[in-house]
């Protein structure tokens, strides 16, 4: 039996209360239940019970954190919804697309459906933090949809790829791979480590980034590398700090010795 809980739905930024209760409405139809808000503007309110209808132990149990990097932290898939397209493009799949990966990744990780305001959606830096962008095909004459039906539009493919479990076997993506995928908090520290070395070899320049590190992003939400991957590139990169430290120490020492000798003279 599939479990919902696996699939969170999690709000960014959101303005309105209303559009919180009816997306805790449009979740429960579809049935699921975690239900995560990114520093709402106005929560708890007795607007979003009122849209909420039947869906108040969604709002009761809604976890409220400060950033989108905190709520997707134990995720192994993020899926953002984005209505623009970016200098940077980022792999994109349709809403059925969207659903057929969530309910494949839950079978062995936690999944983050991600929505963003109302008024500007998500910002560059959030998206980032997604293995992909899914897009709604509105009619492009109106294609700015309300929160909430965005979020049963995503939540009915889900619903839908679940049905689908039963009219045939499923073979998973990571049925047959011996190590679980890198979460978001293993993820963030590992960009962490690999611009920190990329600066120290003059490889990227933080003041002029040149788009480096959200390409690099890109690659590796593209690939979305396992545990063991990600722990031999750490230490790929802590090799290369052992021997750029060790490098100045000797110049360090060089100096020194140089200065000596020139004291003596």
């Amino acid at each position: 039996m599939f479990d919902f809980n696996q699939v969170s739905v999690v709000l960014v930024n959101t303005s309105h209360p209303g559009n919180i209760g009816a997306t805790a409405r449009a979740m429960k139809n579809m049935g699921l239940s975690k239900l995560t808000l990114v520093a709402p503007a106005d929560f708890p309110s007795g607007v979003a019970v009122g849209r909420a209808v039947s869906a108040v132990d969604i709002l009761d149990n809604a976890r409220v954190v400060s950033s989108l990097q905190e709520a997707v932290e134990d995720c192994g898939l993020v899926i953002g919804a984005s209505a623009r397209s970016r200098n940077i493009p980022w792999p994109m799949v349709s809403p059925e697309q969207c659903g057929q990966k969530a309910v494949a990744e839950a079978a062995v990780n936690k999944v983050a459906l991600v929505f963003g305001r109302e008024d500007a959606g998500l910002n560059n830096e959030e998206l980032q933090l997604c293995h992909f962008h899914v897009q709604i095909p509105a009619d492009p004459n109106y294609s700015s949809l309300n929160l909430s039906a965005a979020v049963m539009v995503v939540c009915y493919e889900v619903r839908k790829a679940v049905l689908a479990l039963d009219e045939k076997p499923a073979i998973e993506e990571d049925e047959f791979w011996d190590q679980e995928k890198a979460n978001g908090e293993q993820v963030e520290h590992f960009y962490v480590h690999l611009e920190r070395v990329m600066t120290a070899i003059k490889f990227h320049d933080p003041e002029n980034p040149r788009q480096l590190m959200p390409r690099m992003r890109r690659l590796f939400s593209r690939i979305r590398i396992d545990v063991m991957e990600m722990n031999i590139l750490r230490g790929i990169l802590s090799n290369i700090e052992f021997r750029l430290d060790n490098e100045n120490k000797l110049k360090v020492q060089l100096e020194e010795s140089k200065t000596a000798e020139e004291s003596q003279s």
